[in-house]
């Protein structure tokens, strides 16, 4: 009897409502001694106990063992730390559960885009429309495909193709006629520094040679300012056919570009309205109908401005040629004249100055002042 009441005093162990231990281990310990001993009393026969708050307290009839009130009971430690380690661990799975992203699909804000993906975007729409453009041109050189003609615009273009090569032909035999002239220019004063030696060497034939020498000198002379008439006639046609004829050339090529775009997704948009029309379809058919439309308003553009561009341009050739072929004209005639006044006349009409051999420089003098 008296080992049941020993276990069964130890092993009880009273605990409050929060989970804490009613007594501290050493108040468990003094219980379990006084039960155990052979003088002790029995309490459950002696004695009645009533449970408060703050502890057990002994009652009436408790003669031979003293007892005083008993103290709040602390907390043990053990139990604490179970309490915090348990509350860690739940705040710790709770941090976790709202560190991980929901799931579903992540999409990517304007700011956050990477510019590699753009630049892939753009080779990608550069690569179909690359696509589109090639296989438009092959159907139109095999004859399959249709192409979009404005037959006025193109006979203008065309005119003004042929008559690009037939001004740098012109320009080229100027080029031509001024190195002969160069030529014969050195060759006439030669020959006329070698009628003055003989002149001079010759007391017979002084008069003859000196006649001679001073005709070569003059022609020479001449030759100088007809060559300063035609070298400015080749400037100002080469700028007329690379400068100018050439920057509305570059306007019929995006034009040409823009034709062949408009064309390309014409075709496109044809293919896909002959096809049927469901639900996979029509989103494809809404894309071509808009690319359609954005590349037909510039294809419309660009041919306004070559318009434009080819009506500009033949008001500034007439102008520039009809001065220059005037000026060509003059030169070339008062030179085979042998008239010097209406040769140097029409440098001064044309504002030009001739260049006098080595005159290109300035000196040293002129150049420190």
């Amino acid at each position: 009897m008296a080992e049941e009441a020993h276990r069964s005093s130890a092993a009880e162990i009273p605990v409050t409502t929060n989970g804490e231990l009613d007594q501290s281990p050493d108040q468990v310990f003094q219980r379990d001694s006084y039960a155990g001993s052979p003088g002790a009393l029995n309490l459950s026969e002696s004695n009645s106990f009533s449970s408060t708050a703050e502890g057990t307290v002994v009652k009436e009839g408790s003669a031979s063992l003293p007892c005083s009130p008993v103290t709040p009971v602390a907390p043990s430690s053990a139990a604490a730390s179970r309490l915090a380690r348990s509350s860690s661990c739940s705040q710790a799975e709770t941090g976790q559960m709202k560190g991980q992203p929901q799931s579903g699909a992540l999409v990517l804000s304007d700011d956050l885009k990477n510019p590699a993906l753009e630049k892939l975007e753009l080779v990608r729409k550069w690569s179909i429309n690359t696509y589109k453009c090639t296989r438009q041109i092959l159907s139109e050189k095999l004859g399959k495909g249709s192409k979009t003609v404005d037959l006025e615009l193109e006979a203008q273009i065309e005119v003004l193709r042929d008559n690009k090569r037939k001004y740098q032909q012109v320009i080229r035999l100027a080029q031509t006629l001024a190195a002969q002239l160069t030529q014969i220019m050195q060759t006439q004063k030669q020959l006329g520094d070698a009628f003055a030696d003989l002149s001079l060497k010759s007391p017979e034939l002084h008069e003859e040679f000196g006649y001679n020498a001073e005709t070569q000198k003059l022609l020479s002379k001449n030759g100088e300012t007809l060559l300063a008439a035609i070298n400015f006639f080749i400037s100002s046609v080469n700028t007329l056919v690379d400068k100018t004829i050439e920057d509305t050339m570059i306007n019929i090529k995006q034009y040409e570009i823009a034709r062949v775009e408009y064309d390309a997704y014409r075709t496109d948009l044809e293919e896909l309205n002959l096809g049927p029309r469901d639900a996979t379809t029509m989103p494809k058919i809404e894309m071509s109908q808009q690319q359609f439309q954005i590349h037909r308003e510039k294809y419309e553009k660009m041919r306004n401005d070559v318009s434009i561009k080819l009506r500009f341009l033949e008001e500034n050739k007439v102008k520039v040629l009809h001065n220059q072929l005037i000026l060509f004209h003059n030169a070339i005639a008062a030179y085979y004249a042998g008239n010097q006044q209406q040769l140097e006349q029409t440098l001064k009409q044309f504002h030009i100055k001739l260049k006098m051999p080595g005159g290109d420089s300035p000196s040293w003098l002129e150049e420190s002042h």
